[in-house]
């Protein structure tokens, strides 16, 4: 939805640009330059709004599989400070 709606939000602004600017360049034709904006901004909104939601699906949607192992690849290990000591002192003894 969230895609959707940001998408139809760029698509008006973008559409209110391009229709506005191709209104002035060519005329608005038969149906009136009201009418000849609106189908700009529909159409150019309805195309990104489109566009838009499949590609924030596909971002977000993740199996819990992928989570998962996501998760498992953050994790730092967690050091004992005796394991810790003792290594510093292995490396002291081979040096």
């Amino acid at each position: 939805k969230m895609g959707a709606m940001m998408g139809g939000s760029v698509g008006l602004i973008i559409g209110f640009i391009f229709g506005v600017t191709n209104i002035l360049r060519f005329g608005a034709g038969p149906n009136g330059p009201l009418r000849m904006l609106g189908q700009y901004m529909l159409g150019s909104a309805a195309t990104f709004g489109f566009f838009m939601s499949i590609g924030t699906t596909i971002r977000t949607e993740s199996s819990p599989s992928i989570t998962e192992a996501f998760a498992r690849s953050q994790q730092r290990p967690i050091i004992i400070p005796r394991q810790y000591l003792k290594r510093q002192q292995d490396r002291k003894r081979s040096e």
